[in-house]
């Protein structure tokens, strides 16, 4: 049912909604990859980002994909030796957008705290409200 904005009816309608959780972070395996790449500004290679998000090559490297055509992440080969390696690192846009990400989803985390203190009541004495 669509309601219009002045809709008495639903008055906490969109409450809830925020727009900061960027669908492209919010992935699982993507907030994975950004945390990871976040804690290590030098980059990871191919096999540590792997290794540290529990992905198979073709998992990570849709992923990577996705970060690399949104400008979340940079993606340089190297030519040692006879093997290629590769390794991704977080660019300034990446690290903007995931911080932008994390303070969203505190915000998100301070209301649900709020509304689950607001609605804890006798009956419900199994629901302890969180300290934030």
């Amino acid at each position: 049912m669509k309601t219009k904005p002045n809709d008495t009816r639903f008055p906490n309608e969109g409450r809830f909604a925020y727009d900061g959780l960027d669908r492209v972070i919010h992935e699982r395996a993507r907030l994975s990859v950004l945390t990871s790449l976040i804690t290590h500004p030098k980059g990871l290679s191919f096999v540590e980002l792997k290794k540290l998000c529990t992905l198979t090559d073709g998992n990570l490297a849709r992923h990577l994909q996705v970060l690399e055509e949104e400008g979340l992440v940079r993606i340089d080969k190297n030519q040692e030796s006879a093997r290629t390696q590769t390794i991704t690192r977080i660019t300034a846009t990446g690290r903007k957008r995931y911080l932008e990400y994390l303070n969203t989803l505190e915000q998100v985390i301070k209301d649900a705290a709020k509304a689950a203190k607001q609605q804890a009541s006798p009956e419900t004495p199994h629901l302890k409200p969180i300290k934030t």
